[in-house]
């Protein structure tokens, strides 16, 4: 009974308004979403040894956790005025914001200057080219929706690969200043083409605020599952590329191959965002995802601390660890707004339902390193508890994503959910 009849797009639209707004999507990705969220850990290490050395890891976290914060927490607002006004405002709104807050960390070198510029004004301006990306995808596929949601999120992991690694080679060239100001410009041309191409099928619906529409979903229990198991999952998902790369440094591995470590992270989650889609569409996005959260699970648990623990100084624990992990938790970016599609009756109402998932997400997003570097500090730079509370998140997600498909289909195994 959850599941509901949806509008879906007809055959007969045309193509070229999809592929433009599939390239749409793809482009704001390496723009917006990598930036603020996969390139955390090449800042966490360069803050902590240069401009904010005096400070100490967790407090440094708090700053980088504002960015998925504030990308996400933006929703309750910008969800309901992508229904009512659609993309076009928004995203020109969003590229002046986010191009300006990197030009202005460019220029910083006090807490509460990186905290304005890298923690509000940058992801503030990505959310308002977040959402309307996102929500416009929702629009135009339905059969293979997890697929278009993995093709258009493989953008960031694209975008995780250059961005690291053009961060790591140009701070000892050029500077923090000018890293930052050629990042600005690539970020920039992306999203020209975004504002060029991202269209909406639905025309939007303008509609009072109503109070209803925020509340509503809480009592769809599907929905709060999916809610919960998003939460813990990105509780847990952050951590991992936080730290990897300081962690590695203290266990000796040459500082050139730890640079990388989160390159090859976002490297391995193309296929995990790609492939998850491809094959949820066809097994049930659900049953894939329950999958690939686990392996995430299995990943930080079996791996990431016994061979830390076991083998400290080990390079290959490092680069297995970066590959399974970054494949395994590839799925969270683009299947989770694919599952809320599922369970979604009304279309038109898509905005406003990323919104209030979405807000309540960037509070796992907020407190989730700033938790681990204080798990770090209080056992005096022994990485295992870190490790641990990640693990233990990501268990829980998988715990709430199997609840939401038993509401959905019950305990039947062969049923594509």
């Amino acid at each position: 009974m959850w599941l509901q009849r949806r509008t879906k797009p007809k055959n007969s639209q045309l193509r070229q308004w999809t592929m433009d707004s599939m390239l749409g999507r793809w482009s704001q990705e390496p723009g917006a979403v990598c930036f603020v969220d996969l390139a955390i850990g090449v800042f966490q290490d360069y803050y902590q040894h240069n401009q904010l050395r005096e400070y100490s890891a967790s407090s440094i976290s708090w700053i980088l956790s504002l960015e998925p914060f504030v990308l996400f927490a933006a929703g309750i607002v910008l969800g309901r005025v992508f229904d009512n006004y659609g993309p076009k405002w928004m995203l020109l709104i969003g590229t002046f914001l986010h191009v300006f807050g990197l030009m202005m960390i460019s220029v910083s070198s006090e807490y509460y200057q990186f905290l304005l510029a890298q923690g509000i004004c940058s992801p503030l301006g990505a959310s308002f080219v977040f959402y309307p990306a996102s929500a416009c995808t929702a629009t135009w596929f339905d059969k293979r929706r997890a697929l278009a949601f993995g093709i258009m999120s493989s953008g960031s992991s694209i975008g995780g690969v250059v961005f690291p690694a053009m961060l790591s080679r140009l701070l000892p060239r050029v500077g923090f200043g000018w890293s930052l100001r050629i990042s600005a410009f690539v970020v920039l041309a992306m999203l020209v083409v975004a504002n060029m191409t991202v269209r909406s099928r639905i025309a939007p619906v303008p509609r009072r605020v109503q109070f209803s529409d925020y509340i509503g979903p809480f009592s769809e229990l599907p929905f709060v599952l999916l809610m919960l198991a998003s939460c813990c999952g990105f509780w847990a998902m952050f951590v991992p590329i936080n730290y990897v790369i300081l962690e590695a440094q203290e266990d000796g591995i040459r500082r050139s191959l730890a640079e990388y470590l989160l390159t090859i992270l976002n490297a391995a989650s193309l296929p995990g965002r790609i492939l998850p889609g491809y094959f949820g569409d066809k097994l049930g996005r659900f049953n894939v995802m329950i999958a690939m959260c686990t392996l995430s699970a299995l990943t930080i648990l079996v791996l990431w601390i016994p061979g830390t623990l076991l083998a400290p100084g080990s390079a290959a624990v490092y680069v297995i660890f970066s590959l399974l992990y970054g494949f395994a938790s590839g799925a969270f970016v683009g299947m989770v707004p694919a599952l809320l599609s599922q369970i979604t009756a009304d279309m038109s109402k898509t905005g406003v339902r990323q919104g209030v998932l979405y807000t309540c997400m960037s509070i796992a997003t907020l407190t989730g390193s700033p938790i681990a570097g204080a798990i770090l500090n209080r056992q005096h730079g022994t990485y295992w508890g870190l490790q641990a509370f990640a693990g233990a998140m990501m268990v829980a997600s998988v715990v709430f994503f199997v609840a939401a498909r038993v509401v959905l289909q019950g305990t039947s195994l062969r049923k594509k959910v």
